[in-house]
């Protein structure tokens, strides 16, 4: 399965989406979620290789526990459940505010997981996640759905907004820490514009 690959956080770890989920599994094996039925339905598999610290200006990768002796962790793969096979859901890899946490999305299924940890994730509640925004100066890792937008920060979910809209949101633009949109209103079937304070995850006006 081929995706997208987005580093725009600085992290800890190198992944590398496989074409097939290979033949012999590495030592450390991780699915999710824990238990599926999609797993064996064209599941994205990652290979990540925790414990190496990119930093985006030089491109230059350190040990993670150089100055204590302690060699990187072992790699590990991650095997996501496809959500859906559709080209207009994203599927790829995401770095994240949370140096160590990689975002692994399959076809709109998105999956949070902690590279030094791997056993603990969290999927993301929309089915299917729509969109994935990195937002560097915010520091925020955001996930549109059909209705709603939740934003993912270096300790985790940060917000999540009330309703935009009934079916489709379209970001028309990001500035100052708000972010302008536009919903889709069933009732007067128009669009709906909307600003929303990315601190807080709250409409303005």
């Amino acid at each position: 399965m081929s995706g997208q690959l987005n580093l725009s956080f600085a992290h800890s770890w190198q992944a590398e989406i496989l074409p097939a989920r290979p033949a012999i599994l590495p030592a450390r094996h991780f699915v999710y979620p824990r238990s599926a039925e999609e797993v064996e339905r064209g599941a994205m598999e990652v290979l990540v290789r925790p414990g190496s610290e990119v930093h985006l200006a030089t491109e230059i990768r350190v040990p993670q526990n150089a100055s204590s002796g302690r060699g990187p962790a072992q790699p590990f793969l991650a095997t996501c459940a496809l959500g859906f096979r559709d080209p207009a859901v994203p599927t790829g890899v995401w770095s994240a505010p949370g140096p160590s946490e990689l975002c692994a999305v399959s076809g709109g299924y998105a999956y949070v997981i902690d590279t030094a940890a791997p056993e603990e994730f969290t999927m993301i509640e929309f089915r299917p996640v729509l969109e994935v925004r990195a937002l560097i100066d915010e520091q925020l890792l955001l996930f549109i759905g059909h209705r709603e937008i939740i934003a993912w920060g270096a300790k985790g979910q940060q917000w999540k907004t009330t309703k935009l809209s009934d079916e489709g949101i379209t970001i028309t633009s990001i500035e100052n820490g708000v972010l302008h949109g536009t919903g889709w209103e069933m009732m007067t079937d128009k669009d709906r514009p909307f600003a929303l304070d990315l601190r807080r995850g709250l409409l303005l006006g």
